[in-house]
């Protein structure tokens, strides 16, 4: 009998121990180790809002910005071309393009999930996940798709734009919930095939990823993290949920019990169970992460931003709070990136950086990739690449872009390439329409 008790007495304290540690846990414990992030990587973030914001919104009379605020960071000259429903179908969802002459940039950003949509809902539910093997990793099928149908629609428009703004022009993509993964996948799409845009260079790709999908495996995630930037704002609950996106937003009305029963599996599955299962998918590339409240408290803090680029701790933890969903909208993003960016410019104006410090900020950017793709070699991770393969990469890389940019080659070329990777990626049915290419299930897809 009294062994019995002295079980129950166990088991319930258990109990209350894992209860108070999960309930008490909170978003800004993911990123306590990481250093701060600069002004000048963040500076965009805000202005990246926006413009995912004005794919639905009007810059005249704008709903969804403070009237007191409005569009202040867009001007409405510079958009080049903005798609409808009507235009894309059930495809992908709307998207925009945006040239920034100002500061010398094309912007390809696309919107989020829309709640009422049920087009959007096909995109998610189109996920073979595991079955979609591409550039040494797994991919959300449905989000590829979707970035391979853009990409088919708008290469020369961004070809030309590139070729109209300059060899220092730079091509951003941008996307926030269901379209941040678009926005990452398009950005790996483009990063091995830039012959057919005009041969830009790496450097000059960029990808801001707001409240992020989780569409990748890990090893592409840390991969391609010097050209994928996620932004997180405190205790978003999608970058956080490793389940299928269609099961989480087909159930969004109950999302409490969802994240709730998460929760409870992921208790019990160790870290290193995570690492080995190749498809299992993560948020991309680096991290950013706005953190404005603290332990037991509701209010909203001035917020700070981190960074890093994690290969474990990578936003694993459920966090059970009333903010998971509110934290996941893009006028909340929006406005504590502003603050956030505004907190950080006034701490550096007293001691302004020369040039030579933001060149060992680039410099330790490098150092911080390699680290994370060692780390990812060492735990192990699937299909993780070792840093010599990716510097030997790198280096041909560069050597093609190199020859391509001294050939008489006609701009035509890089077209004929872009359709041999579509080829490679998918095949046709009778109807015309694109279906994965089922040899590609089992091995790699070799980008030429």
């Amino acid at each position: 009998m009294s062994v019995s008790c002295g079980l129950e007495c166990v088991l319930c304290v258990g109990c209350v121990r894992w209860a108070w540690k999960r309930l008490t846990y909170i978003g800004a414990y993911d990123s306590e180790t990481w250093p701060p992030a600069s002004p000048d990587d963040f500076e965009p973030v805000p202005r990246i809002c926006q413009i995912i914001m004005a794919i639905s919104d009007d810059l005249d009379n704008p709903k969804l910005m403070p009237a007191t605020r409005g569009y202040t960071q867009i001007d409405g000259a510079g958009v080049h071309k903005r798609t409808t429903y009507d235009e894309v179908g059930t495809a992908c969802p709307p998207y925009l393009v945006y040239v920034d002459r100002r500061r010398n940039e094309v912007v390809l950003a696309v919107r989020g999930l829309n709640l009422v949509r049920n087009a959007d809902y096909k995109v998610l539910m189109d996920n073979k996940l595991g079955m979609q093997m591409f550039d040494g990793g797994y991919v959300h099928h449905g989000l590829l798709k979707a970035a391979q149908f853009i990409l088919e629609r708008e290469t020369e428009t961004l070809r030309e734009l590139l070729r109209q703004q300059g060899p220092d022009c730079k091509l951003i993509f941008a996307g926030h919930s269901l379209g941040s993964g678009i926005a990452a996948l398009m950005t790996v799409l483009v990063v091995n095939n830039r012959k057919a845009f005009g041969n830009i260079p790496r450097s000059h790709i960029r990808c801001y990823a707001l409240a992020p999908a989780r569409c990748m495996s890990l090893n592409l995630a840390v991969k391609y993290a010097d050209v994928i930037y996620s932004i997180v704002l405190q205790d978003d609950f999608l970058p956080r949920t490793p389940t299928p996106l269609e099961y989480i937003f087909g159930s969004i009305f109950c999302l409490p019990c969802l994240l709730f029963l998460f929760c409870l599996r992921d208790t019990f599955k160790q870290d290193k169970k995570k690492f080995k299962d190749p498809r299992r998918l993560y948020a991309p590339g680096r991290m950013y992460h706005i953190v404005e409240r603290k332990f037991c408290s509701c209010a909203r803090y001035p917020p700070e931003v981190r960074t890093a680029i994690p290969v474990e701790g990578r936003f694993e933890h459920i966090v059970l709070s009333c903010s998971t969903t509110a934290d996941h909208g893009i006028i909340w993003i929006e406005r504590e990136s502003a603050l956030a960016l505004e907190l950080m410019k006034e701490k550096e104006k007293a001691t302004t950086p020369p040039a030579e410090q933001k060149m060992e900020r680039l410099q330790s950017f490098k150092e911080e990739h390699k680290n994370a793709l060692h780390r990812a070699k060492t735990l192990d991770v699937p299909h993780a690449i070792d840093i010599s393969e990716e510097e030997t990469h790198e280096g041909a890389s560069s050597s093609d872009t190199h020859s391509e940019a001294t050939s008489s080659e006609p701009k035509s070329a890089g077209r004929t390439s872009w359709d041999e990777l579509v080829d490679k990626l998918f095949t046709r049915d009778e109807d015309g329409k694109l279906i994965v290419n089922r040899d590609m299930v089992a091995r790699d897809v070799v980008i030429e």
